[in-house]
């Protein structure tokens, strides 16, 4: 159990660590480039793109193939595209990696909420996502710490050489150790495949969880995208002072989070989202209101905390709703994937798009986002 939970640990947190890994290099690679940053600042986007267009390839092969043989693809074309960034000539090259490298990055995603789903039932699902909400939370907080290191003495070229060395211990670990949770049916036609995604997002119960856990999910990548111009630009925090900030709503995440897995021993995840999507509504409901009405940065650090928070009780037990009884967990996992990436893109868009150097933009998507999210759980499966 617990060689299984780190290997599948290690698997989601490619994600987390590509994105969070090399920010403090991206100056140093325009220079190095003599790029304007905003060009460069186009790789984080390609690779947004890429998770989630990625998934949902993902998903169908899963469930015809089996678990392995896509991760072991996907584990291939990461370390590949990984060494690929390393030697970039160029912005316009660095782009195109890296929108292979979240290709890459995909197949841990979706498989590992697959085997997940394969092992366990409705709760211990839920158990098992707590605790890689664990790893989860502690990405954001040590990824940006080693980048820098990493940059300092030896240039940001090895933040890329060290992910490529990441996934080729996750292709032994998972090669070695992982085990195969599904046996293939069988094969099905190509022309299937829509209708497997469609016949999933019928399903009330994973549209409900799927949809109001999307939802949630952009509000925090609004507060991620919104939060350095809030507390660095606006409230005058140094830069120090900022990581810290987001490093302790980051360790909020994580507490709640195990908290959950503590409670699952007595309360359905059902139940404690019926708790927890009001009380995340709520916190939105504030925040929105306060960045219009009140923007003090004692309150909004409070209310941000909260809401950070308590997503470490809505992730895991959402996550682990929206899969149990799914027929084809891989792609029922891919188009949740997709569905999450595809909204916080957007939100993140929208924050920086309505940019008008105040904290509303920010304050009010995640407002929107949390009290979206209740509106959609609640008017779908009309629970009292």
């Amino acid at each position: 159990m617990q060689t299984l939970v780190l290997i599948l640990g290690l698997l989601t947190a490619f994600g987390p660590l590509s994105i969070d890994m090399y920010l403090p290099a991206l100056s140093a690679i325009a220079n190095n480039f003599d790029a304007p940053i905003s060009q460069v600042q186009l790789s984080l986007s390609s690779f947004f793109v890429g998770l989630a267009i990625g998934q949902v390839f993902y998903g169908p092969a899963t469930d015809r193939w089996g678990r392995k043989k896509p991760l072991y693809f996907g584990l291939v074309l990461y370390i590949v595209a990984s060494f690929a960034c390393a030697n970039a000539n160029s912005a316009q090259e660095l782009i195109a990696f890296r929108f292979l490298q979240a290709l890459g990055s995909c197949a841990g995603m979706v498989i590992s909420r697959a085997v997940v789903r394969d092992k366990f039932d409705a709760r211990d699902s839920a158990k098992v996502f707590s605790l890689l909400m664990l790893i989860m939370g502690i990405a954001p907080i040590l990824a940006p710490l080693i980048g820098g290191a990493l940059l300092e003495h030896w240039g940001w070229r090895s933040i890329f050489w060290l992910l490529g060395a990441l996934s080729t211990m996750a292709l032994v670990a998972s090669a070695l150790w992982l085990p195969e949770t599904f046996t293939p049916a069988p094969v099905q036609e190509k022309k299937n495949v829509l209708r497997v995604y469609w016949d999933i997002a019928r399903g009330r119960e994973f549209l409900a969880y799927t949809l109001s856990g999307a939802l949630i999910y952009s509000g925090m990548f609004a507060y991620i995208t919104g939060s350095p111009f809030v507390f660095i630009e606006h409230f005058k925090l140094s830069p120090g002072s900022y990581s810290i900030l987001f490093g302790s709503n980051a360790a909020g995440l994580i507490f709640l989070s195990q908290l959950n897995g503590q409670l699952l021993k007595k309360l359905s995840p059902q139940n404690i989202l019926k708790r927890m999507f009001p009380i995340s509504a709520l916190l939105g409901l504030a925040l929105l209101l306060t960045g219009v009405f009140l923007p003090k940065f004692e309150i909004v650090v409070a209310l941000l905390f909260l809401f950070v928070a308590s997503l470490g009780m809505i992730f895991p037990n959402a996550t682990a709703c929206a899969l149990a009884g799914q027929k084809h967990a891989g792609s029922a996992s891919a188009l949740l994937g997709t569905l999450q990436f595809a909204a916080s893109a957007l939100l993140s868009a929208g924050v920086s798009y309505f940019h008008n150097d105040t904290i509303v933009p920010m304050c009010t998507a995640v407002g929107l986002c949390a009290l979206g999210a209740y509106i959609v759980y609640k008017g779908i499966l009309k629970t009292s």
